[in-house]
């Protein structure tokens, strides 16, 4: 009689509701004892639960996004003949470093015979002469969709330095290595490099007292993904001020009748009416374009990302349906959603959707600055502080309450003109909130 086991969420401390982000296996795989089956990933480290034992996985209980805690039911498996009972464990990542014959690493893939023409590789000139260490490959420290990602762009796993727990290779890692390959220097016939001297190796240490402090998990997945944006995306960004006195007022006499329902009634509820007026007005800027770059999408719904500050890092949820909502229930949702920002409690779809993103430092200071754009969208407005300065109205100087405004947009979908149109659309929106309202 077959042997059924019931693979569950074994002790992962004190994290509860944990999102699925990978699963590797769908019924009637044959796994081996230890093969990774699903990767959990708390807001502090990424787990992986491994098969208890050799055999078939029979129901797949779990899907990419569900949240699982301890105990929590994966898949049934039916044990190969002779297995062993299983041991619940804890679920962590297999080391680093790994002898070929003691790990259950996923085997390098068979030789294929090489076409007549080769395939293009952007890593094919510089950095991978060498070719796939396969020992070096087998023997790194990432799971199984990583290394099929990794395979398909040519890259040898061992050469990447992981960021996450115990080194393990993440699919970011994967993606900074292509970029720095592509970005590195090379010779008159590789054509991509920008021929540009390596930056500095300096020890600090010598000119007086340092400190080393690790960047965050998010400041590291977001650093690679700006640095990606900027490097690849020809941003143009346009400046203006909206004039929102008649806005602020408005909004003061809000303020206590929002208090009583516990919210905080602030001017980025009206920054986002206004944003979707104006993408009505300029469906461009609420569109991304396709992989080849041969068309534009445009979005027919309204998601606008929010940028939060939180002490990990900025991070950027997104509102969905932002013109099926009014000014105090987008209050309340925006309120909602940075408590749980900021107590690493959001989920991974709450960071997917966003057409358009508003970055606001209005709260800290400044005026202008340029906003990098938050691919695959194809904008961005960032808000500075508002500040009382004097206008001509025909007649005399009278103080008005003026708010910066800097749109930052895609060169290749968004040409000058249209973004000046855009920007000075909006700022006539907020300087006249009854448009909020056509």
């Amino acid at each position: 009689m077959a042997n059924v086991i019931e693979v569950k969420v074994p002790d992962i401390g004190d994290f509860k509701d944990v999102p699925v982000i990978e699963v590797f296996v769908k019924p009637g795989d044959r796994v081996k004892a230890e093969d990774s089956l699903v990767t959990l990933e708390s807001d502090k480290a990424t787990m992986e639960v491994p098969s208890p034992a050799a055999g078939i996985v029979r129901e797949l209980r779990v899907k990419v996004g569900d949240k699982v805690s301890e105990g929590s039911l994966v898949l049934t498996l039916e044990a190969a003949d002779g297995a062993p009972k299983p041991v619940a464990e804890k679920p962590v990542p297999a080391p680093a470093q790994q002898a070929a014959t003691s790990a259950p690493v996923a085997p390098p893939a068979p030789p294929r015979p090489a076409p007549a023409t080769p395939p293009f590789s952007p890593l094919a000139k510089g950095g991978m002469e060498g070719g796939v260490d396969e020992a070096g490959f087998a023997g790194a420290h990432a799971s199984p969709s990583v290394r099929r990602f990794a395979r398909e762009l040519g890259v040898d796993l061992a050469r990447v330095k992981g960021s996450g727990p115990k080194e393990r290779v993440l699919k970011e890692d994967v993606h900074h290595y292509v970029k720095g390959e592509l970005a590195r220097p090379r010779g008159a016939e590789g054509g991509l490099g920008l021929s540009l001297p390596p930056p500095p190796q300096v020890d600090f240490a010598k000119f007086g007292p340092v400190a080393a402090q690790p960047l965050s998990r998010i400041k590291k997945r977001s650093g690679a993904n700006l640095h990606r944006n900027w490097v690849t995306i020809p941003h143009v960004t346009q400046h203006d001020e909206a004039d929102i006195t008649e806005l602020e007022e408005f909004r003061k006499i809000q303020v206590e009748e929002a208090k009583k329902q516990g919210i905080r009634f602030t001017i980025l509820c009206f920054l986002l009416k206004a944003v979707v007026v104006a993408l009505k007005q300029y469906p461009e800027f609420n569109a991304s374009l396709s992989a080849g770059g041969e068309t534009l999408i445009l979005k027919q719904y309204f998601h606008v990302g929010v940028a939060v500050d939180t002490p990990s890092g900025l991070v950027v949820p997104v509102i969905r349906d932002v013109d099926k909502k009014g000014l105090l229930e987008l209050a309340k949702e925006l309120g909602e959603v940075s408590a749980r920002m900021r107590a690493g409690k959001i989920s991974p779809s709450d960071l997917q959707g966003g057409g358009f993103s508003i970055s606001s430092l209005g709260g800290i200071g400044g005026t202008q600055f340029t906003p990098i754009i938050n691919a695959p969208e194809v904008a961005i407005l960032g808000v500075g502080k508002s500040v009382t300065k004097p206008l001509w109205n025909g007649k005399e100087f009278v103080p008005r309450l003026v708010l910066p405004l800097s749109v930052s947009y895609d060169h290749r979908v968004i040409d000058g003109a249209q973004g000046a149109r855009f920007i000075s659309f909006l700022s006539s929106v907020l300087s006249d909130i009854r448009r909020l309202v056509l």
